[in-house]
């Protein structure tokens, strides 16, 4: 525990230079707000630590696996996509440095506080205006927000594939400048969940193709022949993982849904949705548990949450949402194509509330991110509204002159 502690300190003493080179760039960045976010992420590794002490914990088994001598011949047999990627990357800080549990605990409780990092500054850059909620930054309360942190400051796939999706988007805003973010945020997704960087790539040419801004050709070659290419290198990788058939991709991933499905309702806090319409699976990936069906004290609260997401969504239940998207940048569609493929493909699989609960962190933050688009959208529309009224106000009328 005290070396847990010590790598706390050096962690936070790191974080120092590296937000100050940022804001070099970004003076937006508040230099208080991200430490104390810091602080707030470590107290969830803590929550999460004493969760794993009483509950069954797939961050055990990453490092019971990879402190093992016979588990592994050596660190570069361990080098494949999906689950043994974070044994690969885990293996060199218990293996030779001698981390201890609570040490990788924190080491990878940091990759996630690092995806925070990388989600602020692509909101802040991109969302200008001051959104309250209830007199409260809404904006504050999507980065704070309990469960996001939870399931991303443990030894495991969540932390490190939310850093990974950060740092594509946050490349995303500016990707020739920001190529080897893009890179190495598309490498980490896909090295952990193959499945996502697909989404993520769709997501992105759908948005450079239909986006409102005026993008140059060149950047759009370079967009498609990056993707393109690096979909027929993983191609097969991406086959593989999923498991389904070349010949039949659509079929047997619904093979595999039905499969899937099956195992994780027995894995506890079971929910067979396998029989639900699609919307509801839906319903049930975003929304879900929402107090009559919460799986325990933690399922309880996480229904609070849900249940301010339930609010928000419901903003977007206006007239003017349809011509805000066709009107929308490349960014924000491309966060409403990799959001909702992502949840169509994660909902047909998932029947076990723990899952869901832990999978939709990887993609909400897109969510969030077309909501607050939106509304920004609608308060921008009612000043200029407002001007526009003004204005007519103001200008002096003709009077008639009598003849």
């Amino acid at each position: 525990m005290l070396g847990a502690i010590f790598l706390i300190l050096l962690l936070y003493a790191v974080n120092q230079p590296l937000i100050r080179a940022k804001k070099k760039y970004f003076p937006f960045l508040k230099v208080n707000l991200l430490n104390n976010l810091y602080w707030w992420h470590i107290l969830f590794t803590f929550v999460y630590y004493l969760y794993a002490t009483f509950n069954n914990s797939d961050s055990k088994a990453y490092y019971t696996r990879v402190e093992s001598d016979f588990a592994y011949p050596s660190w570069l047999s361990i080098y494949q996509t999906g689950t043994r990627f974070i044994d690969f990357i885990a293996y060199p800080f218990v293996n030779t440095l001698g981390f201890s549990y609570e040490m990788a605990m924190v080491l990878f409780a940091w990759f996630g506080y690092l995806g925070f990092l990388y989600f602020y500054i692509f909101f802040k850059e991109n969302i200008r205006v001051d959104l309250r909620y209830k007199g409260y930054d809404l904006f504050m309360l999507l980065l704070f927000l309990p469960n996001m942190h939870f399931w991303t400051s443990s030894l495991g796939k969540g932390a490190l594939i939310f850093l990974g999706i950060a740092m594509f988007t946050y490349a995303l805003s500016a990707p020739q400048r920001r190529w080897l973010s893009l890179l190495v945020g598309a490498l980490i997704v896909y090295h952990i969940r193959p499945h996502m960087f697909l989404f993520l790539g769709v997501g992105a040419v759908a948005g450079y193709i239909t986006g409102s801004e005026k993008v140059p050709m060149y950047q759009k070659v370079l967009i498609y022949v990056a993707f393109i290419g690096g979909l027929a290198i993983m191609y097969e990788s991406i086959l593989v993982f999923a498991n389904l058939n070349e010949e039949d991709v659509l079929g047997s991933f619904q093979d595999l849904s039905q499969v899937q499905a099956g195992r994780l309702s027995s894995a506890g806090s079971g929910l067979d949705i396998t029989s639900y319409p699609l919307p509801l699976k839906l319903f049930t990936f975003w929304f879900r548990p929402l107090f009559f069906d919460a799986p325990g004290v933690l399922g309880l609260y996480i229904s609070f949450e849900n249940l301010f997401y339930l609010l928000l969504t419901w903003k977007l239940v206006d007239k003017d949402f349809i011509p805000f998207i066709k009107q929308s940048t490349s960014l924000v569609k491309m966060s409403l194509v990799t959001f909702v493929s992502s949840s169509v493909a994660l909902s047909m699989v998932m029947s076990n509330l723990g899952i869901v609960i832990r999978q939709k962190s990887m993609v909400m933050y897109f969510f969030f991110f077309v909501i607050l688009a939106f509304l920004e959208y609608k308060q921008q529309k009612k000043k200029s509204l407002k001007e526009e009224g003004k204005a007519s106000v103001a200008m002096p009328t003709k009077r008639l002159r009598l003849i």
